[in-house]
């Protein structure tokens, strides 16, 4: 769920103007070698100069319009049928024109979400094999640059380009993204086939957000910190303060130690390092701690009398630092290296009191970078070495500080803005969405998917299939009923499903390794994720009934009768009263497509499927395909 080293943020800063003599621009995810949805009107963004007449020529067709003040234009060709035969098209200004050759016309998808989505092909099954036959010139394949940005980006973090299917573009790819492209070309030979892989491990599903669902969830307030961030992150910081310290005061007795370090008690940092590598300290076995690190910068006068930047390296997870108690920065990411700007009016002559207060949350945490990495530089150019003399002091809080707007992989929009908005206002055939690890134990993630739903219909058209992956197996194998953040996430995955008149849930939950967040089985799950494509129907309960002394569940997406493989009864059914310590397993007979349950002289109120963090199940229908976990209110 998360990466060893995460990629440097990309800067918020605006795309540059457009030259008013250079000829039309294609936005960045428009490309020799890509693929055009077919059965939909072809829409074409760029830039051009304000108020320009943009031509355009695609297989035959013309479309004009005027660019915008901006310079924003869009041209729309009439829908398309697949073709694997390559089409130009040329884009035209009053100062010159811009070509793209080999464009095919096919069905695209975008594939997005956290680790899960992101892990490769070559960390999938049958590696050899399938990089050996992976050549497909009607398969294009288009991979986006990690990077976060506060505000909507009309460029991404590095230039992107289509390639074809090959052993070399495969191999990095996402493999439940490729695996399912493969089913569908070996059914669909045809229809072309592209593949947009943009994702990030451990992203939560609030920084897929549009500014608008950002709004809708948020508030104003986000927004405003959001753009504050990109004209001032030193501003935001301090905008976002107040909210880290009443969490501190909260939870340390309204103790302040920004405003005076001395009422803690410090050690010397035994070296610069993650800490947990400082051998006795108690971190070296437990890093998942709130630690407060110290130093003193020595100033002349000349030198306090400018401004100047603090380079801290990169602190995993989160730091929130002052300087002589002014809050200059907070960031998260565990890759990502802090360099804050210090106005004259915080320094002072002589000595100057930096703290950090960081918190890592998982693995490895403290100085991700060596000492060559920590200095302040003044205005007049110096650069004061900071890599020793540092002390530390381990916080007795134990809980997550508050997450900023901003933040690398929590915050809200932050990658839709550099990853997604890039993209345009091209069509798509369906969204393929795998994430759900990092938000287990939040509430409401059926919301949150109704959010990112409609922020990519609204960018990618109506039409746009949206996907789910239900969380795969994974963590500790259970003998009674349980209550479990996982099985409830994977119910919020399949109500935003069923709300939703356009989208399907295909479920993991059989394919995982309980001892592994990342099973390698994504060359199952993309042959589910093509037949979802491909609208076929998928398992879904429907609803749960007590009529006499049987508690009847039906299911809709059943094909070929339920069964219970390896044995007489489907595994992991539970009946439940209103408590958790009310459930019990039971036994269901399977009929056609319905399960029924024998009621037991007890209260019954619900009926649960797989209700574990990593549960082992055995009911399929004729197709082999599992019924998800699921709960069900039962209806007299």
């Amino acid at each position: 769920m998360r990466r060893a080293i995460a990629i440097a943020a990309l800067s918020s800063c605006a795309a540059l103007p457009f030259a008013a003599n250079a000829a039309p621009v294609l936005g960045p995810a428009y490309g020799d070698g890509m693929v055009l949805q077919r059965g939909e009107p072809v829409t074409i963004a760029g830039k051009a100069a304000p108020g320009a007449e943009v031509r355009g020529t695609f297989g035959g067709t013309n479309a004009r319009t005027t660019a915008a003040e901006d310079g924003a234009f869009t041209l729309t060709f009439p829908a398309r049928s697949a073709s694997v035969d390559g089409v130009e098209l040329t884009v035209s200004g009053p100062t010159g024109t811009a070509t793209l050759n080999d464009l095919l016309i096919g069905d695209v998808f975008l594939c997005s979400g956290q680790s899960n989505m992101e892990l490769s092909v070559t960390r999938a099954l049958n590696t050899f094999n399938e990089l050996r036959q992976a050549g497909d010139e009607a398969m294009r394949l288009l991979m986006i640059p990690q990077a976060t940005a506060s505000t909507e980006q009309d460029s991404f973090a590095a230039p992107v380009d289509w390639k074809a299917a090959d052993s070399d573009s495969v191999a990095d790819f996402s493999a439940a993204c490729y695996f399912m492209a493969k089913q569908l070309r070996e059914e669909r030979p045809d229809v072309p086939v592209g593949l947009i892989h943009s994702n990030w491990g451990g992203s939560a599903a609030r920084a897929w957000f549009d500014p608008q669902g950002v709004e809708a969830r948020f508030g104003k307030d986000a927004v405003a910190q959001l753009m504050l961030y990109d004209r001032d992150p030193m501003a935001a910081a301090q905008s976002f303060a107040p909210q880290w310290y009443d969490w501190y005061r909260q939870n340390d007795t309204n103790r302040e130690p920004w405003t005076d370090p001395d009422m803690l008690e410090w050690t010397d940092v035994p070296q610069v390092s993650f800490w947990n590598e400082w051998k006795g300290t108690g971190l070296d076995t437990d890093p998942i701690a709130n630690v407060w690190l110290r130093q003193d910068l020595t100033l002349s006068a000349e030198q306090a009398g400018q401004d100047g930047t603090l380079s801290i390296g990169a602190i995993d997870d989160l730091d929130m630092t002052w300087v002589n108690g002014h809050p200059v920065g907070y960031t998260f990411g565990w890759g990502v290296e802090r360099h804050y700007r210090i106005p004259a009016e915080y320094l002072r002559e002589g000595k100057n009191e930096i703290l950090i207060a960081a918190n890592n949350m998982w693995d490895m945490g403290g100085f991700f970078a060596g000492p060559d990495r920590l200095f302040f530089e003044t205005g007049g150019g110096a650069t004061i070495p900071m890599g020793s003399g540092w002390r530390y002091s381990i916080s007795d809080i134990d809980g997550v500080p508050p997450r900023a707007p901003w933040d690398a992989n929590a915050g809200m929009g932050v990658m839709h803005n550099a990853m997604i908005a890039p993209l345009g206002p091209m069509r798509l055939a369906s969204v393929a969405w795998y994430q759900g690890e990092a938000d287990v134990g939040q509430p409401d993630y059926d919301g949150k998917l109704d959010v990112l739903f409609k922020g990519w219909r609204k960018q990618f058209g109506d039409q746009a299939r949206m996907i789910v992956v239900q969380l795969a197996n994974y963590g500790e194998e259970v003998s009674q009923p349980t209550a479990s953040g996982w099985a409830q996430l994977r119910q919020e995955q399949l109500d935003a499903v069923a709300a939703d008149g356009n989208a399907a849930l295909v479920t993991a939950i059989d394919i995982g390794e309980p001892s592994d967040i990342h099973p390698a089985n994504k060359n199952v799950l993309g042959k589910r994720l093509a037949m979802a494509a491909e609208r076929a129907p998928m398992p879904m309960p429907v609803a749960a009934t007590l009529a006499g002394e049987t508690v009847t569940v039906r299911f809709s997406g059943i094909e070929g009768g339920l069964r219970a493989h390896g044995g007489p009864y489907a595994l992991g059914v539970e009946l439940c009263g209103e408590t958790q310590e009310s459930c019990r397993y039971v036994l269901p007979a399977l009929q056609g497509d319905a399960m029924l349950i024998a009621a037991d002289g007890q209260a019954v109120t619900r009926v649960r499927h797989a209700w574990s963090d990593a549960p082992i199940v055995n009911l399929y229908d004729g197709r082999g395909l599992p019924v998800p976990g699921f709960e069900l209110k039962v209806e007299r």
